[in-house]
């Protein structure tokens, strides 16, 4: 089995060579080949991608390459975890939606706009170029924005799921809490990418007891506290909701403390640098603690299990992932993606049945999700009008004022990633 990484030399990459590395008996990686045109930062994650699977056993061979057309040659499965522009773009991406009392995040309102205007026409034509390599092999996209990327992948007829950790995050919390193995809670996670809730915690099934509402009495501090939000909301939602939905329910908060403390990108772009020089020492054989303070927890147990599924190995049979609706909100259009519990296998992912939403919730997924439909668009397409009514139908913009501003700001700032521009 061969797998390659586009983006391998991401500091978050020695996460997934630990897990590939632990559960090679659910996916047995023969070759894994790092794709990356930034050669000094691939040498140095190569370097100790390969100390890990030797101090682990791991017989597989680990290859890095800046020919994306070599490096995803024959393989199985592609695994995207990119960014168009780096931690300068996402720096930008943070900081001029301030400057119009809109909150700066690099997935969600204006930010995410650039962020997904810059990606979906890299990711498509990175996916064309695994399709004429090999038409079988599977496509999965940890990019963000991971909604609206995987629509793209999926709308230009690609084999793709998307997949992001907030899931498997929660899963992770929630055994701790309850104090079982993780593979016994199963989540009622329904929503769209950074735009979720947990509304049910199920013990041993889709079926089994919800102990949702016991967590929350035992622990609804704990998990106010982690997601920054005040417990009462966790208790009058009788849900758990993503630290995403922060921007949401407290915009206006958020904004005051953005504007007060240094971006996530510069925390980020710093951390990065001390997790380089870490890399680069040939006695680590270990993926370091401070990459748990980088981000992406969980994400290399999550990617192996959606892998294995797709590539008829191991896998669990359901798992939270990014995929078509085709009916299951049917609020939404069919060809929306959505993030919730499917069944996964060789032929792809099947959303499983969910119950009907309260409007409020309901009502906010379908306003995202038009936004995310003219967002598309306007990656796909460019311009200038299309960018506004983006910015406009977005509920974390939603005023003229806004959005004409922010349109202007936003091609200012990625005029150089833009050829309609």
């Amino acid at each position: 089995m061969k797998l390659a990484v586009v983006g391998g030399g991401s500091t978050y990459t020695p996460e997934l060579i630990d897990g590939f590395a632990r559960l090679r008996d659910t996916l047995p990686v023969e070759e894994l080949v790092l794709v990356d045109p930034a050669a000094d930062r691939l040498a140095l994650v190569g370097g100790l991608a390969r100390r890990i699977f030797a101090k682990q056993g791991h017989p597989g061979r680990i290859t890095t390459t800046a020919d994306l057309d070599a490096g995803v040659e024959g393989a199985d499965a592609v695994l995207l975890q990119l960014r168009v522009g780096g931690q300068a773009a996402r720096d930008q991406d943070e900081t001029w939606p301030l400057e119009c009392g809109c909150v700066g995040q690099e997935t969600t309102g204006a930010g995410g706009l650039a962020k997904a205007m810059r990606t979906v026409p890299v990711v498509l034509d990175i996916a064309e170029r695994v399709r004429r390599a090999n038409p079988d092999a599977w496509i999965i996209d940890f990019t963000n924005p991971v909604g609206i990327v995987t629509r793209a992948l999926l709308r230009a007829g690609h084999k793709a799921v998307g997949l992001c950790n907030v899931a498997i995050g929660f899963q992770r919390k929630f055994a701790r809490l309850l104090d079982i193995a993780p593979g016994e809670v199963h989540l009622d996670h329904v929503g769209l990418n950074h735009l979720s809730w947990e509304l049910g915690v199920r013990l041993g099934g889709p079926d089994g007891e919800n102990v949702l509402p016991r967590l929350l009495a035992e622990h609804g501090d704990t998990l106010a506290g982690d997601l920054r939000m005040p417990r009462q909301i966790l208790d009058r939602l009788g849900a758990v909701p993503s630290y995403y939905l922060r921007y949401f329910y407290a915009h206006d908060e958020v904004v005051r403390e953005q504007g007060t403390s240094p971006s996530r990108a510069s925390q980020v772009a710093a951390m990065e640098k001390e997790l380089l020089a870490m890399y680069g020492d040939p006695a680590l054989d270990e993926k370091p603690e401070l990459l748990a303070r980088r981000g992406g927890a969980f994400y290399s147990e999550a990617a192996v299990d959606l892998a294995a599924s797709l590539l008829g190995g191991g896998g669990s049979a359901v798992q939270v992932v990014n995929t078509y609706n085709d009916g299951t909100l049917p609020f939404l259009a069919d060809d929306a993606v959505i993030e919730v519990q499917a069944r996964v296998d060789g032929t792809g992912a099947t959303p499983l049945p969910v119950p009907a939403l309260d409007p409020m919730y309901a009502g906010l997924l379908a306003h995202v999700t038009a936004y995310e439909d003219l967002a598309l668009e306007a990656a796909l397409r460019g311009g200038r009008e299309r960018v506004f009514r983006a910015l406009l139908a977005h509920p974390l913009v939603g005023q003229y004022a806004y959005a004409e501003t922010l349109t202007d700001r936003l091609i200012a700032h990625n005029r150089e990633h833009f050829a309609w521009a």
